[in-house]
């Protein structure tokens, strides 16, 4: 079975504090991180993990099962010597919301504990929608599972991943300027109109430890998450574990790294960087795409015989070889995980970007480093988001709700 070394979520600053009796909640943070990012894991693994004793993990089960925060089951399978140990898992009515808003789109979703997308769905805007209309898109489709909401789950919150600044202590976007934004209090424009508190983060940054937690990068402690599509190229970066956030949030916007003296200019000021190099729109254009979803883009690179595309992907190549070379020199990750269209110029030549980071990359934090694409496809902001949102909960799970009732 899997398992995570217990590496949990950035909490944002405004999560709920510990209450009262502090070692139990210490205790059940802990237990209860270990079998979300787990999914499901046996009353042994959890003494073992933790470090608790066998009578301690009973009491906590008992106590989380009792408020409905896990489920216990039989264990499968009997090849096993001596008593079987029960097995844990998350309890199936907690929640959260998630939100992504897009150039183009607002996509909303119920995520439950244990990064399991339960819906999805993603509201056309036909433009770019204002942070207002944003919310009132997400506030409207909420309002509409209402009643579903109730009857079923535990929502701890909502998180939402936008392609922008923002400033984790109070969830103001700053600056968002592929969609327009600046200044817009976010968190706050949502959970008035919800009701449910909201926390705001980068979306590439909560892509980055949804893929630590549950994708591509499980286990790997320094990780460098990059992340292209029509808006640019966004990045996070996690370094033993955590989200380097940097003094107020900022960190991880890799898609400014400079990568050419004489490039084109960009709206950050400068010129040269990364994402006015890599772009998405020229490999859509050379393959003559319907859609510039890059999903699509993948396997078109990869059957294009058109030398116009070939060398369109090589210049492309060169220069995010160049960008990593700095990740590598300056992060020394153990993995790399590519998405967007990103992943879709490595699956096209992934000889050719390895080769060419390496060969520019001092030699050792280039023979230790992994280059891979994403592995959780289309529902990666939907678990990042959520990842955003279930952080606060996972640290005073005993504590969060306060006297709310258990699910009926």
């Amino acid at each position: 079975m899997r398992q995570n070394k217990a590496m949990a979520p950035s909490i944002p600053t405004n999560a709920k504090a510990a209450g009262p009796d502090a070692s139990r909640s210490t205790s059940a943070s802990r237990l209860l991180t270990l079998v979300h990012h787990n999914r499901q894991l046996s009353r042994a693994s959890l003494t073992r993990l933790t470090g608790l004793n066998r009578s301690t993990i009973s009491v906590l089960i008992s106590h989380l099962t009792a408020q409905q925060l896990v489920v216990e089951s039989a264990p499968v399978g009997g090849s096993q010597v001596g008593r079987p140990s029960p097995q844990v898992s998350p309890h199936p009515g907690l929640v959260a919301l998630a939100v992504n808003p897009e150039i183009d789109a607002v996509t909303i979703g119920l995520v439950g504990l244990g990064g399991r997308v339960i819906k999805k769905i993603r509201y056309s805007t036909g433009r770019i929608p204002t942070a207002a209309e944003a919310v009132n898109i997400a506030a409207a489709v909420i309002d509409g599972m209402r009643g579903e909401l109730e009857a079923n789950y535990r929502v701890v919150g909502a998180g939402i991943a936008v392609p922008g600044l923002v400033t984790s202590a109070d969830g103001t976007v700053r600056y968002a300027p592929h969609l327009g934004w600046d200044s817009e209090p976010l968190a706050d424009m949502f959970a008035g109109l919800t009701g449910y508190p909201a926390f705001v983060a980068n979306d590439a940054s909560l892509a980055a430890e949804a893929e630590m937690v549950f994708g591509a990068g499980t286990g790997i402690k320094n990780l460098v998450y990059l992340n292209g599509g029509a808006s640019g190229i966004g990045g996070g970066i996690i370094s033993e574990g955590r989200l380097l956030a940097g003094a107020s949030g900022y960190a991880g916007e890799l898609g400014h790294t400079f990568v050419r003296s004489d490039g084109l200019p960009c709206h950050c000021g400068s010129r040269g960087c990364l994402e006015t190099e890599v772009r998405q729109a020229p490999l859509v254009e050379l393959l003559k795409l319907a859609t510039d979803d890059p999903s699509a883009i993948g396997p078109a690179l990869c059957a294009s015989t058109d030398p116009a595309v070939a060398a369109e992907v090589a210049r492309q190549i060169g220069f995010l070889a160049i960008a990593l070379r700095n990740v590598v020199n300056i992060f020394n990750p153990g993995a790399i995980v590519l998405d967007g269209f990103l992943a879709a110029l490595h699956a096209a030549a992934p000889d050719a970007l390895e080769s060419a980071v390496r060969a520019q990359s001092m030699r050792e934090p280039a023979s230790q480093v992994l280059i891979s694409p994403a592995s959780l496809g289309t529902d990666l902001m939907m678990v990042g988001a959520a990842e955003l949102a279930f952080a606060g909960f996972l640290a005073d799970p005993v504590g969060y709700f306060g006297e709310q009732p258990a699910i009926s």
